[in-house]
């Protein structure tokens, strides 16, 4: 698979995360890969574009199978359809993952590089990113593991580190790896950034797929096993490769560093200052961010008021701050958070409680997407609640119906195609129809333009488990709508 300007390189994209550290904009139904955070694109989109175009394949992407149709769509939406997409059952952690992309990279790039890349990270120079993934390329070639270790500029606290070895070989910028840390404290931290030779551990790995599963083979053989397995019997679902769920849930969850990468005398590393950032807590977006003269960070409609060295954010309604200093403030249309800038790790902890209250701000925005579109909540009341749905050109909902509530739908925009029992018929802008509760009913949108509506539902219960599905398109066995 080599052309001129060398091998191919296989990117793989790891999109697990759900990034609760970014709450209430990252949340478990839609985290933070999928946001806009850094860029007009997000963090997924930003990724497939810095690892396209020569010498990279057609990317693949492994993610959670609940997020399975946001990354085709939002993949699909910047032109990067990628080669596969495959969904994990459960989270393993990364050396499952990366035993199947290289087990698939194999079959479809013989001899090719495989680029393992997380999906939610931010890399400021992707240009010098290139062109450390072509410096790495000759030592991957010749069997080694290549990790690209992050250049420090502080002494930071919450990043496992890398100690540079010799060079593999004269000349070369990879070096062996002398051995990984562990998170270290800051008098350790200090010292290591002020001897130099330390790197932080970034979570990318360059590795030719023959050489890799040989370590995995003699490192980590019943994960191998495992995720070989799980494979072999996987199924495709349209366009997605799911992992057989019962095989891949008996395998235990590791990660690449622990179960190859800190066992194998073929790691190596790679310096690389290409503007890093795993956006672990909204004090990262901060730093990383265009301040003003007070040292204030905003994005959205802020008014900000004899206030310095803050993260002020709005994803909707004006946020109005005075008097304050390194603060951080963030607004959804349903939650807020407020917290010293110093303290944006406490944000885990506020989600924690908000899953022992059971609450589903922790997991669902108010606008939640779906294969068809979206629908948005706007008002929820006693035995009753408004949603607004966007259904895309043609896209249908399943042919479904309801135990405990009626639905009322009102056409806004566009065009409805109605199924409402043994009925089938059109629906234009300002008309509307009525769906009586255990009526079996489907909505669909036959134009070429999206169609927006309207619908009110009324009953004793609203809740979205509330679907028994007849005919669906999109092969969805989980409750949703």
């Amino acid at each position: 698979m080599a052309d001129a300007v060398g091998p191919s390189i296989v990117p793989v994209i790891l999109s697990g995360g759900s990034g609760t550290r970014l709450w209430p904009m990252s949340r478990s139904a839609y985290p933070k890969q999928f946001l806009p955070l850094a860029s007009g694109d997000s963090l997924l989109q930003d990724t497939l574009t810095r690892m396209s175009g020569v010498p990279f394949t057609g990317p693949m992407v492994i993610c959670n199978e609940a997020h399975r149709f946001v990354v085709a769509e939002q993949a699909r939406a910047i032109g990067l359809e990628p080669e596969a997409i495959v969904l994990e059952p459960v989270g393993r952690n990364t050396a499952p993952a990366a035993a199947a992309a290289a087990l698939l990279a194999r079959e479809a790039h013989p001899g090719a590089l495989v680029l393992l890349a997380p999906s939610d990270h931010v890399i400021a120079k992707p240009e010098v990113f290139r062109q450390a993934v072509m410096d790495a390329v000759p030592a991957a070639l010749d069997g080694r593991i290549v990790t690209f270790g992050i250049v420090p500029d502080k002494p930071e606290t919450g990043f496992g580190y890398i100690k540079m070895g010799e060079a593999v070989v004269e000349g070369s910028k990879v070096h062996r790896v002398e051995r990984f840390l562990e998170k270290p404290d800051l008098a350790t931290a200090e010292r290591m950034l002020a001897q130099g030779g330390y790197l932080w551990n970034g979570g990318l790995f360059l590795f030719q797929v023959d050489s890799f599963l040989v370590e995995m083979e003699r490192h980590a053989p019943e994960i191998l096993e495992g995720t070989r397995a799980a494979l072999e019997a996987a199924t495709t679902d349209i366009d997605f490769t799911r992992l057989d769920r019962a095989l891949f849930e008996a395998i235990k969850g590791d990660s690449l560093d622990y179960a190859v990468m800190e066992r194998t005398d073929k790691a190596a590393v790679i310096a690389s200052d290409i503007g890093w950032s795993d956006l672990g807590a909204w004090s990262a977006l901060w730093e990383i961010g265009e301040k003003d003269g007070a040292g204030n960070v905003t994005r959205g409609d802020v008014l900000l008021h004899d206030v310095s060295g803050s993260y002020v954010r709005s994803e909707g309604p004006l946020v109005a701050v005075a008097g304050m200093d390194d603060v951080l403030v963030i607004a959804t249309d349903d939650a807020t958070l407020v917290a010293p800038l110093d303290r944006a790790q406490d944000v885990k902890a506020l989600v924690e409680i908000l899953k022992a209250q059971g609450r589903t701000e922790q997991a669902h925005h108010t606008l939640v997407f779906r294969p068809w579109g979206s629908y948005q909540g706007i008002h929820m009341g006693d035995r009753h609640q408004v949603k607004h749905i966007v259904v895309k050109p043609g896209a249908c909902l399943s042919l479904q119906m309801h135990h405990h509530r009626a639905e009322h739908w009102i056409v806004v925009r566009g065009t409805a195609k109605v199924t409402r029992g043994e009925d089938s018929f059109l629906l234009r802008e300002n008309e509307s129809t009525y769906i009586p509760l255990g009526t079996t009913h489907r909505l669909e949108n036959p134009g070429i333009l999206p169609l927006h509506l309207i619908e009110v539902q009324s009953g004793a219960y609203l809740g979205e488990d509330d679907i028994v599905r007849f005919v669906d398109n999109y092969g969805r066995q989980e409750q949703e709508q």
